[in-house]
């Protein structure tokens, strides 16, 4: 029987997730072999465990983030969820500025973790979170640390360090594509730029919306949005929009066929791996599951159209 590992704190069971063989489009293309990062196993259940903690040890360590502040940040859900989770292990208060319309699950998960939700303008999305916790900030800087997951190299760090690397061990280095869908764009410029300096002959390619106007939560459409700072366009081979419904539609089936319950923005990285699938045909393809669709069962993904 195979030991379970024993760790002395949650936080010390962050990262060294699964890679797991996608098989939806195996029929289709049997010269493709397609696997996903099941992010859902970081104990915070999404990638943005790497990233918020990453972020909050960088603040530590620069001395800037100590017992007397509160971490503050802007966030869709589940940045948020790591912030307060890594916060209540490590000790620290937690505010969190989050647009009206997230998920009940997700607010219900950061308020579990004893954070403090500030609620955005919902009309307004991410970018409105993000213009509310900069007025925060200025009006009490001396309250706050505000890491800025859309500023903060620590985010990128975290999956140069992290993700890219557990990739390449996982495939032997054998990956010939990489996919990611585009938020604060820390999981894709992080693991695309450590997989090019590994092989240039990557291919990597980024998934965003199709348009402003759309139902991925997640993932933001950069040329109508607040571009992140870390946005590094030169590590992205091509950028593709992805629809909405048919995302769904890939996410449900994903459930239904291989026991897979994701987000919407697995359900887009899925789409990307199929249009791929069309030309490429054959090779190693690694994608990311950022989390798993139980908290979204409230939004309707999963229920019937």
């Amino acid at each position: 029987m195979a030991q379970r590992t024993v760790s002395a704190g949650i936080i010390g069971l962050i990262g060294n997730t699964p890679l797991l063989r996608v098989r939806l489009f195996e029929h289709d293309f049997p010269g493709l072999e397609v696997y996903a990062k099941a992010e859902w196993f970081n104990p915070g259940g999404s990638v943005k465990d790497r990233a918020a903690l990453s972020m909050i040890v960088d603040g530590e360590q620069r001395g800037e983030l100590t017992h007397r502040k509160t971490i503050i940040d802007s966030t869709s859900g589940n940045t948020g969820i790591a912030y307060a989770m890594v916060g209540a292990a490590k000790g620290y208060r937690v505010k969190l500025v989050m647009p009206g319309n997230v998920s009940a699950e997700r607010k219900a998960l950061v308020t579990a973790y004893g954070a403090e939700i500030v609620y955005s303008d919902a009309l307004e999305g991410s970018d409105g979170a993000i213009r509310m916790v900069r007025e925060l900030v200025a009006s009490e800087p001396h309250r706050y640390f505000y890491p800025d997951q859309y500023s903060n190299p620590a985010n990128v760090r975290a999956h140069y360090e992290g993700t890219a690397m557990e990739i390449l061990a996982q495939t032997s280095g054998r990956i010939t594509h990489f996919i990611a869908g585009l938020g604060t764009t820390g999981t894709f410029v992080g693991t695309s730029r450590r997989l090019k300096e590994h092989d240039a002959s990557i291919r990597t390619i980024a998934v965003e919306p199709e348009d402003s106007f759309h139902g991925l939560e997640g993932l933001k459409h950069l040329p109508t949005a607040i571009v992140p700072k870390i946005w590094d366009p030169s590590v992205a081979d091509e950028i593709w929009g992805a629809p909405t419904e048919p995302a769904y539609d890939l996410a449900r089936t994903l459930a239904r066929t291989e026991g897979l319950l994701v987000g919407h923005s697995s359900g887009a990285v899925l789409w990307a791996v199929r249009r791929l699938a069309e030309t490429v045909r054959e090779g190693v393809v690694v994608t990311v599951f950022p989390d798993s669709g139980d908290r979204y069962l409230s939004t309707g993904l999963y229920g019937e159209r």
